[in-house]
């Protein structure tokens, strides 16, 4: 028996509560992970609280995030006593997650824990930190370098934004962080941040094109504000997309595409390959300065998550939410 959020769906209604389960209700998996701690992401939210259609079959345990050490394995890469991570591949949403004690997977969705990290420290990057550096990794491989100009990190004092502005400034890119939370400046600012700016100068419906600043972007917002900043960007610039906060609509024109060349990188971190996953890890354990993750974190336990969901998603949450399902 183990303790896990369970998400139910029936006459009674929507409803997610902390309940024991028994390891014969896990669903199919080659892997079986003593799990130490998991995460509160976006999408988290939206199942705890129903908010988005996010669970696609009930019951479900939510946790789009996991770390803890392989009890049980018929995979050929992974043993009892290995230590492992997980993010995304439809966990949480189609298949039991990681906000419970145990969980059952495909081990070809998991990767070693790096050796550089804690699981605690695994948890306070996760999906969003994971996601922030397969940005950055975007930015790179289009070409733009830390002395092109200045990079814009939208939604900047959320978990992918946190992550991304620590990653940018120990890369020696120069940062202006947006946000709708004007009072965590000095937050933003002590993990690299060289301005922060005010979301609501991109949030109203704005011109095809503005003036160019930008070099580059990463935008977790989409809607209005992913409009604008394709607008604003230089000529060749890189905007590397990777959230919805605002909406799935992108109510733009193609003039930054055509006139001034802006590329739109698409970053979807749930289906990413594992090699890429590898090269994120490998690279956050290099390009993350691990003291920050204090900063851009704080930890949880298993039924705390449930009434912080509300608060993630009204953007009242700074940083990353680690949940000690143990506790």
């Amino acid at each position: 028996m183990f303790k896990g959020v369970l998400i139910e769906k029936d006459d009674a209604g929507y409803r997610a509560s902390v309940k024991t389960l028994d390891e014969a209700q896990l669903p199919e998996g080659n892997v079986t992970v003593r799990v130490s701690h998991s995460t509160l992401n976006y999408k988290d939210g939206l199942a705890i609280t129903g908010k988005g259609p996010v669970v696609r079959t009930f019951p479900m345990v939510p946790g789009i995030d996991l770390v803890g050490v392989v009890e049980d394995s018929t995979h050929p890469e992974y043993k009892a006593g290995d230590a492992v991570v997980l993010n995304g591949w439809g966990v949480g949403e189609v298949h039991w997650g990681g906000l419970a004690q145990k969980a059952r997977l495909n081990g070809d969705w998991l990767v070693p824990l790096p050796a550089a990290f804690t699981p605690q420290q695994a948890m306070a990057i996760g999906t969003a930190g994971y996601t922030a550096m397969l940005c950055v990794l975007a930015l790179e491989r289009h070409g733009v370098q830390p002395g092109d100009g200045e990079i814009l990190v939208t939604g900047a004092a959320g978990g992918v934004g946190s992550v991304a502005i620590a990653v940018l400034a120990k890369l020696g890119y120069t940062v202006v962080a947006a946000t709708g939370r004007t009072q965590d400046a000095d937050y933003l600012k002590a993990l690299g941040a060289a301005e922060v700016v005010d979301r609501a100068l991109f949030s109203s419906p704005g011109k095809p094109l503005g003036k160019e600043r930008w070099a580059g972007a990463v935008d977790v917002v989409g809607s209005h504000v992913l409009a604008n900043v394709c607008a604003t960007t230089k000529y060749r610039g890189v905007v590397a997309a990777c959230g919805l906060a605002a909406g799935m609509d992108l109510p733009a024109t193609v003039a930054p595409f055509i006139l001034r060349g802006v590329t739109l990188a698409g970053v979807n971190s749930v289906m990413c390959p594992r090699a890429d996953r590898l090269l994120a890890w490998q690279r956050l354990a290099s390009d993350l300065d691990l003291a920050k993750l204090g900063q851009i974190s704080r930890e949880v336990g298993l039924a705390e998550a449930i009434p912080l969901a509300d608060s993630l998603l009204r953007g009242e949450v700074r940083g990353r939410i680690v949940v000690d399902v143990n506790r």
